[in-house]
């Protein structure tokens, strides 16, 4: 393979490609597009894997995921990774062939933020994401076979890690920004409320951040047994009649529900922090929060990442597992059967993924 130089060379072939197309609640189809060419300072990727995630099920069910909705049809997926097929112009230290993933998120406009959130692109009111209708026109994801990226937006994978894995680096990435939301976790008890996906992957990034006993709550068994895989020291199977632990230094709120605040406050011991991974409904809700005041609880938001996917990256070049995550693989002809099964939660699914290209 070479180093891609100053002015590109490769181009890609001609022809169409499938893709992962919602076209409105519970309208999904497999469209044939024309393939992509990269323009100056853009890569084309040949796309292997892409990992199901709740807003790609939610456009799918209901058009919409929070307060974005469909006015156009859409490509699903933010999780995604492959290798490099081609490069326009003006894309330098890349090679073709190279096995990549890629950072979803780019800023709209100058990127300044005020000084108080300075650095937290997250918290960019104008982000354009893969896989979002929160633009017009929306931002197609990577749920398809080729998809250009601009070269700012690729991050190499490290030796050792395949695009299986690197198709995570972005969820893991979000449990990296929430675990980091709390300043130091080494010997402090941790518990994770709500064991999907991000759940269980948060507390794989705790154990990995140095937490001296995880402890991992659910109503669904199968994702109990994910979050041990991934590091849990002990679980608790809330739909058996186990309560949740108390005298928690640092509770983690995965699971976004509600109900779920005043036992997680309770949980959390007097001075302790939660931080509130799970997204909470847009509308009134009740909850009990007493313990929020009377135990002086910190409570911090912690949405999506900045550049934690690097860390991401390096923490899975660290020997951080996340197969135990994966439970289901479809290839990509099968997507709307992938969305099914990570939606039903009877399925026993944690992470479904999509073999976009090859056998699944």
């Amino acid at each position: 393979m070479t180093t891609l130089t100053q002015r590109g060379t490769a181009r890609p072939a001609t022809g169409l490609m499938k893709a992962v197309v919602v076209h409105g609640p519970g309208d999904l189809r497999i469209d044939e597009r024309d393939r992509p060419v990269p323009g100056p300072g853009e890569v084309l990727l040949a796309l292997e894997w892409g990992g199901i995630c709740g807003s790609d099920i939610a456009y799918w069910k209901k058009g919409a995921s929070g307060t974005a909705s469909l006015a156009h049809p859409l490509v699903l997926g933010h999780e995604v990774a492959g290798r490099i097929a081609a490069f326009g112009d003006a894309v330098t230290g890349l090679r073709e062939g190279q096995a990549v993933t890629v950072h979803p998120a780019q800023l709209v406009g100058d990127g300044v933020l005020p000084e108080r959130i300075a650095g937290r692109t997250n918290l960019h009111p104008y982000v354009r994401y893969f896989g979002s209708a929160a633009f017009e026109p929306h931002t197609d994801g990577g749920f398809s076979e080729y998809r250009t990226v601009p070269a700012p937006q690729i991050r190499p994978l490290p030796d050792g890690v395949d695009t299986q894995q690197g198709a995570l680096a972005e969820p893991l990435a979000v449990a990296l920004h929430a675990v980091g939301r709390v300043p130091e976790l080494r010997g402090r008890t941790v518990l994770v409320n709500g064991c999907g996906p991000i759940g269980s992957l948060v507390a794989a990034a705790a154990r990995y951040r140095g937490a001296g006993r995880v402890v991992a709550a659910d109503l669904a068994s199968s994702s109990l047994a994910v979050a041990r895989a991934m590091g849990a020291d002990e679980t608790r199977d809330l739909s058996g009649g186990d309560g949740l632990p108390e005298e928690m230094d640092v509770v983690f709120e995965a699971s976004g529900a509600p109900a779920a605040l005043g036992p997680v406050l309770r949980a959390t011991a007097p001075g302790g922090t939660l931080v509130q991974v799970g997204n909470l409904p847009g509308t009134a809700a009740p909850a009990v929060l007493g313990d929020l005041v009377t135990r002086e609880i910190t409570w911090i938001g912690s949405y999506r990442f900045v550049d934690e996917i690097d860390d991401a990256l390096r923490a899975l070049a660290d020997g951080l597992d996340v197969t135990p995550l994966i439970t289901h693989r479809f290839p990509l002809d099968r997507a709307e059967e992938a969305l099914a099964v990570a939606a039903d939660p009877d399925s026993g699914s944690s992470k479904v993924m999509l073999r976009l290209t090859g056998e699944a």
